[in-house]
Order: structure tokens, then C-alpha cells, then sequence
């Protein structure tokens, strides 16, 4: 049932509740210093709105632990003037600001009602959800997978976007910084799958070394060279199946984590098939993945394009394969941000700085080549007038000459 707020009213006609409690038991919850109790007599201007709880949830379900829900509500609007009531919350201040806050009240009330722990960093979510015209409640509230005690959730409108483009789509790409949550969201849903007997497989890949697969460097077996690379992958595993059943399922085949190299020559049957860290593939290697895709089998590539760990000489095969495949049917695209971060606040704020910083440099850069452009050429091109030869590479070998 969808809380429905009672209508606005002028505030200093503001209705009584419905069983006035006695002195002492209304509590002060808005912020220090805000008019209150203490000043029933508002301007003209501002209106006052009373939200009823529902009977079935409790008052800490919806303001938090110490208040952290109330008090992160009066810090995303510190102009609104909030009170709590026992069963009721009134709000005070300028219409427009009133109607969002009880519009987020609201929606907040159907998200606690739906089994989501409120906190002070899902307020800021559903915040920028209705900055967004979303519903908090359509994303806070649903469930992509419910494992080992907690449920996993989207958490943003892109992540939402991106486990419904994993849903309907045979190919996704997940495309975005670190913290996205694009490789974990991809193994709820395979896990999902799974369960749910939708495929009769996991498998998981990456590529075995950043920059490029040279495994002999590394000292141990094969596996002990490997193993190192794909621990992300185990560790989102252990997050959402029991100890005890990670070991049966790869035993018998169910769950597969191998290195990209390894899925050459395959063909992929009624499998969820993730690859991970796809932006250190090469378009060959991307190209091989993709045409392992078989009957029943569903697909995702994640990847960040910002953190590129190829040599200079050669290309991404997951920018190459943006331009390639945009826009046929049955594969998406989907592009997450930094707010669809689900770290530290730190790190969308880090993610911002980096992006601006990187334009400020290829801006300069563009900019200095413009200026320096025509006097660099005129100067190479008296350069090879007089005569001079450009010198060889010292890694080449020096030319033959032929019989």
C-alpha cells in the first residue's frame, strides 16, 4: 500500500492530530534552531503538509537509528521545518519545497515497508532519484537477488537501467568506472539465473594480465599464476553463495572461472557468461568472445574504458566494439556513472576530478597542437630538404640489401 499524504494545508491552520498526546510526548526531530513548537505562528507564505505512518512499520524503521534518516532528510532541504508526532510528520515551509519532502517521505515509507534498511546514503539516493523523476520506491525496493541472509539491490537509476538491460537483452555491456557495480550486479543475476534453472551454468572470464595474458612471469603452477586475476570473481561468489557450496558447483562444472585465452574454440551453451575487465581485451579477442555466445545463453561485458592497461599500439576492443555493434538487436549498451557509485562518497568525487582533470589536459593539449601545429611541420619539412635522413629505431635490425 503506497502511503498517501493528507493535503496541504496553511500552516497556521494547521489540523490537530488525531489523539493529542500530553505534555512531553511529541519529540522535537527537525534540526537545531529551526522554528518549531515553540513558534506556531508561520509567515503567509508557508504552508504545513501531514504525512501519516502506517500502523505497520515502526517509527525507527523510517527515521534511522539515532535519526540518521530525519537527519539526512533536513540536510538535503534545510528550508523545510520537520516535526514528528507519534504517528504523524508535519512539514512546514515554501510549497514546492513541502510537496518534495513528502514526496520523498513518502516514497522512503514504501521502500522501509518493502524490507530495504533506510540510511543516510539510500536518502541521498532516492534525493537524486526524484531529481531524476524516478520513483525511489521502484528501485530502493526491488530485489535482484536475495542470498546468504541479505538481498542484493540496484542502488541508482543506472543500475537499474543496466540489471533490466541484463533481463531482456541476450548481449549487455556494462560500461563505467570502478564502483558501478557492473560486475556484481551481473553475477546476482547469473547467480539468479541459476537458481531460477534459466541456464545450467556459470562462467566467468577475464583476461589473465592486464596488459595482454603473458602468464610466465608469475612463479607457481598455472593455477597459482591465474588464480591471482580472477579473485574478484571468486570474491563476489563467496558473497552470494554458502562456503559450502562454491566448492560442489565448480567440481562438477556448474561454475567455471578461467582466463579469457582459455575460451578459444568454445561454444557456450544454455550459460550465463560474464566477462570481466573487458576493456583490456583486444578486438580480436573481443570478436572470439562474443562468437562463443550458443544456444540458451545469455551474455554481459563489463568493463571501464578510463583505466585501459594495453600497450600504446594496441586498441580496446570494448571502445572498437561500441562503434561496431551499437544498435543491433539484441545486445545494449548500458553507461553508468559516477552516481551510480556504490562505494565511499570519495570515490564519485574522485571519479568527477579525474574526468575533469583528463579534459582539461586534452583540451590543453589540442589547443597547444593547434598553435605549435604549422611551425612543427614547416620545421620537419626544412628538416627533410636539406637532406637528412630520419634515423632508424635501434630495436630494428638494419636493412638488407638485395643480390
Amino acid at each position: 500500500m503506497t502511503n498517501v499524504p493528507i493535503d496541504p494545508v496553511v500552516a497556521a491552520h494547521a489540523p490537530q492530530t488525531t489523539s493529542p498526546a500530553a505534555p512531553g510526548d511529541a519529540a522535537r526531530l527537525a534540526r537545531p534552531g529551526s522554528p518549531g513548537a515553540a513558534s506556531p505562528t508561520a509567515s503567509a507564505a508557508e504552508v504545513t503538509r501531514t504525512l501519516v505512518l502506517p500502523p505497520d512499520l515502526a517509527l525507527v524503521a523510517l527515521l534511522g537509528v539515532r535519526d540518521e534518516v530525519l537527519r539526512a532528510v533536513e540536510k538535503g532541504f534545510p528550508d523545510a521545518d520537520i516535526l514528528v508526532r507519534e504517528t504523524e510528520i508535519r512539514v512546514t515551509g515554501d510549497s514546492s519545497v513541502v510537496d518534495t519532502v513528502v514526496l520523498l517521505l513518502s516514497e522512503l515509507i514504501d521502500v522501509a515497508r518493502a524490507g530495504t534498511p533506510l540510511t543516510a546514503d539510500a536518502v541521498e539516493r532516492a534525493i537524486g532519484l526524484l531529481a531524476a523523476a524516478a520513483r525511489p520506491a521502484d528501485i530502493l525496493a526491488e530485489g535482484v537477488l536475495t542470498a546468504r541472509g541479505r538481498t542484493i539491490r540496484a542502488k541508482s537509476l543506472g543500475q537499474k537501467k543496466y540489471v533490466n538491460a541484463i533481463e531482456d537483452a541476450t548481449i549487455t555491456f556494462g560500461i563505467g568506472p570502478a564502483g558501478t557495480g557492473k560486475t556484481y550486479l551481473a553475477m546476482a543475476k547469473a547467480v539468479d539465473a541459476l537458481a531460477r534453472h534459466q541456464v545450467s551454468r556459470i562462467i566467468l572470464t577475464r583476461p589473465a594480465v592486464e596488459a595482454g595474458e603473458s602468464l610466465g612471469f608469475l612463479p607457481g603452477t598455472l593455477t597459482d599464476k591465474i588464480d591471482p586475476y580472477l579473485r574478484p570473481l571468486y570474491d563476489a561468489l563467496h558473497d552470494m553463495l554458502e562456503p559450502e557450496t562454491l566448492p560442489k558447483l565448480m567440481a562438477a562444472g556448474t561454475i567455471e572461472v578461467a582466463p579469457l585465452a582459455y575460451m578459444r574454440g568454445r561454444t557456450l551453451n544454455d550459460a550465463f557468461v560474464i566477462l570481466d575487465e573487458a576493456q583490456n581485451t583486444t578486438p580480436e579477442q573481443m570478436k572470439m568472445f562474443l562468437t562463443r555466445l550458443g544456444f540458451g545463453s545469455k551474455m554481459v561485458v563489463t568493463g571501464d574504458i578510463s583505466q585501459i592497461d594495453l600497450p600504446g599500439s594496441h586498441c580496446s576492443g570494448l571502445v572498437v566494439v561500441r562503434r561496431i555493434l551499437d544498435g543491433v538487436d539484441g545486445i545494449s549498451f548500458c553507461e553508468l556513472g559516477a552516481a551510480d557509485v556504490v562505494r565511499h562518497r570519495l570515490v564519485g568525487r574522485i571519479i568527477d576530478a579525474y574526468a575533469a582533470h583528463d579534459a582539461e589536459t586534452a583540451a590543453a593539449q589540442a589547443l597547444r597542437a593547434n598553435r605549435d601545429g604549422p611551425t612543427a611541420s614547416a620545421g620537419a619539412a626544412a628538416h627533410r630538404s636539406r637532406g637528412h635522413r630520419t634515423a632508424r629505431p635501434a630495436h630494428h635490425a638494419p636493412a638488407r640489401s638485395r643480390a
